[in-house]
């Protein structure tokens, strides 16, 4: 539990710090003050309002994670470290996501409402007078060789995917960028956006090469086009067959705002999320997956066999009264895959309405019958997702919980009020018999150019 307000007075006399000092200092807990605004009155109301403007709200118990500065030193160094060269001449970040409800559903053409982290992927590098590209990272968990040399073919002919995997995302944004022919260039990167854990970190690194690119030789400068040619350079170059939503709001995304995406059209609407007694949990299981597998392409195929036997364009255009009058034309399997996705559109829908009402109770139900067919319709959850899940919804201060991402490990994302937090994370660690990350945040911005020193 956090100390009672006369400890922290104790410990911070909180009466002779300006909100100017405050805001500059981060062992300063927003935990804290949120927990005891009752005893800090206006001082309070001061910080927060400038605090909660940024995207990490700093807590003892969650992990702490490097700051887009931080990350473009780190990547900095490796670059001279790797190249000998001077100082690259541009930065450009990307951030990852978290779908806060509507899993499985863009690749049907239905809604999802994800949001940017403040977890993000930096690239930095320089453009070169040859065709030779030259890309170092500094994940050393990416598998295989952390650097890769290839030439960008003369012909036009396409640059093929192969080792180390990591750079078929890079590969396939040079692919499909559009505004060719890339020049060549060197560069590096740099992540605190966790591989595997379900918070996109392949669309970040696209996002970011792609950002990076425009800066070398600018494009038309269309967002949404730009998240498409990420979104086929992953189905190209990493056979993955992955929907628009984590391409889009890595491009779109906007601080203190989810982003309702309608997959068929495209439209995207913000929905303010900046209640200063919010706090978005994601809980990282270290269980790691991976999308190349035949799970995902098989729920996929899956999705579209059931809209054809239907005679859909695609699930988006179905509702549960089409299923049940066709169930007998269906596998189980099959009608289970389309009965969630019917249900997890209609689910989306309402999570905005409850969150614009402030309905966040409601909003927590949604999510926890997100999770629950995710696990037992879709069959993409695994007991450690369903362990945090269950693990937070014992907390009072909670409104709800959910996996998040493809599945199959990676992460939970909890809704909960922000004095809640510290308890949250004490209950989890009892409970869940691995061993978490936790990262306590709220909605971020899109990608951007960097200026360096």
């Amino acid at each position: 539990m956090w100390p009672r307000h006369q400890e922290v007075k104790r410990h911070c006399d909180i009466s002779k710090i300006s909100p100017v000092s405050a805001l500059h200092d981060r062992t300063l807990p927003v935990c804290i003050l949120l927990s005891h605004a009752f005893c800090l009155g206006r001082f309070c109301a001061q910080v927060l309002s400038s605090r909660l403007s940024v995207s990490y709200l700093f807590c003892p118990m969650a992990s702490s994670f490097p700051n887009v500065s931080e990350l473009v030193a780190r990547a900095r160094r490796l670059y001279r470290q790797v190249f000998g060269e001077e100082a690259p001449q541009v930065a450009v970040c990307a951030p990852g996501r978290v779908n806060l409800i509507g899993e499985h559903t863009d690749y049907n053409q239905g809604f999802v409402l994800p949001m940017a982290l403040p977890l993000v992927t930096v690239v930095v590098g320089s453009q070169t007078s040859g065709q030779d590209v030259s890309v170092v990272t500094a994940a050393e968990d990416a598998g295989g060789p952390l650097r890769a040399d290839f030439s960008l073919p003369s012909d036009g002919s396409p640059l093929s995917p192969g080792l180390p995997s990591w750079a078929n995302y890079v590969k396939g944004v040079i692919q499909h960028y559009r505004a060719p022919p890339v020049p060549g260039f060197r560069a590096a990167i740099a992540s605190s956006v966790p591989l595997g854990g379900g918070l996109s970190s392949s669309a970040s690194l696209e996002v970011a090469f792609y950002t990076f690119l425009q800066q070398l030789k600018p494009d038309d400068g269309d967002k949404v086009s730009k998240a498409l040619a990420c979104q086929q350079a992953e189905h190209t170059h990493a056979g993955v067959p992955c929907g628009i939503m984590d391409q889009f709001v890595s491009v779109l995304g906007r601080e203190g705002h989810a982003l309702l995406i309608d997959c068929r059209s495209l439209e995207a609407t913000f929905v303010p999320l900046a209640d200063p007694g919010l706090v978005i949990l994601i809980t990282n299981s270290n269980v790691k997956h991976s999308l190349t597998g035949s799970e995902y392409p098989t729920r996929r195929r899956q999705c579209e066999e059931a809209a054809s036997i239907l005679g859909k364009a695609s699930l988006r255009d179905t509702t549960m009264k089409d299923l049940e009058e066709a169930r007998d034309r269906l596998d189980a399997v099959t009608y289970q895959r389309a009965r969630h996705v019917i249900e997890e559109i209609e689910r989306t829908v309402q999570a905005v309405e409850t969150l614009k009402r402030g309905a966040y109770a409601e909003f927590g139900k949604l999510m926890v019958e997100s999770h629950n067919s995710l696990r037992d319709l879709y069959e993409v959850s695994c007991k450690e997702l369903d362990e945090l899940v269950s693990a937070a919804m014992e907390v009072e201060g909670v409104f709800g919980s959910r996996m998040t991402g493809g599945g199959f490990g990676g992460c939970t994302v909890t809704l909960m009020q922000a004095h809640a937090v510290d308890r949250t994370i004490l209950h989890i660690k009892e409970r869940y018999s691995g061993t978490p990350t936790f990262y306590v945040t709220t909605p971020s911005e899109g990608a951007r150019a960097l200026s360096l020193p």
